[in-house]
């Protein structure tokens, strides 16, 4: 016997769906706060109200008034040691130049080798090498000796190195001289810095003479020609480092 199987069909209308075309906004608060780039922590924790900002205050007020205060004993500092350098007496014979050298301050030892290189000849460190042998190879000693000896040692040293150093400082002075000379007179001055990075005649000594010129210029209120220099320090510079 067959089975009929009869699909009823519902009349029923389909539901339609409406979509709004409005969007919902959410409306959120938003908060700005200020964010202080403080990466050592010296403001401190941040703090807020009226005793925050008095104590701020302050600390910026005693931040400033340290600050004139080193500035302050910076410049009696240099004055102490210009004055100090007008009132020395300077020696005449290699004798008055030990003891001239013997009574200087250390912070001043490089000042008074430029100002009395020429009598730190041969013979002024003959007659110091003389003195130290002969306290040094002395039958006795006393304490006073022993004394004097380790200070003459120490002053030779000092001298020696002193002179060699400011010599070489010297002779690097006029060789920067003539490079500026050469690149401030070149119609092409990156071949001219190329030439003399080949020729090994780019040196420290042209960036502080460089310096010393920048600094006249920005002084005299010639700013082209401090521009101008500024950009052969930076070539030279560039071309030092490489």
């Amino acid at each position: 016997m067959a089975t009929l199987s009869i699909g009823i069909a519902s009349s029923a209308p389909a539901a339609t769906t409406f979509f709004s075309t409005k969007t919902k906004r959410t409306h959120f608060k938003l908060n700005i706060s200020c964010v202080q780039w403080d990466p050592e922590g010296i403001l401190g924790k941040p703090g807020s109200g009226h005793l925050a900002r008095l104590e701020f205050k302050k600390r910026l007020e005693r931040d400033a008034e340290a600050r004139e205060a080193f500035e302050q004993h910076l410049r009696e500092e240099k004055e102490r040691r210009r004055a100090l350098r007008q009132s020395r007496e300077l020696p005449d014979t290699a004798e008055e130049t030990i003891e001239y050298f013997l009574d200087t301050e250390a912070q001043e030892i490089e000042f008074e080798i430029a100002r009395l290189r020429h009598r730190l000849d041969e013979d002024f460190f003959s007659h110091l090498k003389f003195e130290i042998g002969q306290i040094r190879f002395a039958v006795s000693k006393t304490e006073d000796m022993e004394d004097r000896l380790i200070e003459l040692e120490a002053l030779q040293k000092a001298l020696q190195e002193g002179t060699e150093a400011y010599d070489k400082m010297q002779a690097e002075l006029i060789t920067a001289k003539k490079s500026l000379t050469k690149i401030l007179s070149s119609k092409d001055i990156k071949a001219t810095l190329l030439e003399m990075v080949e020729g090994n005649e780019l040196n420290r000594s042209l960036l502080t003479l460089l310096d010393e010129n920048i600094a006249n210029a920005n002084m005299d209120n010639q700013k082209q020609a401090a521009a101008f220099m500024e950009k052969i320090r930076a070539a030279v510079l560039k071309y030092l480092t490489v």
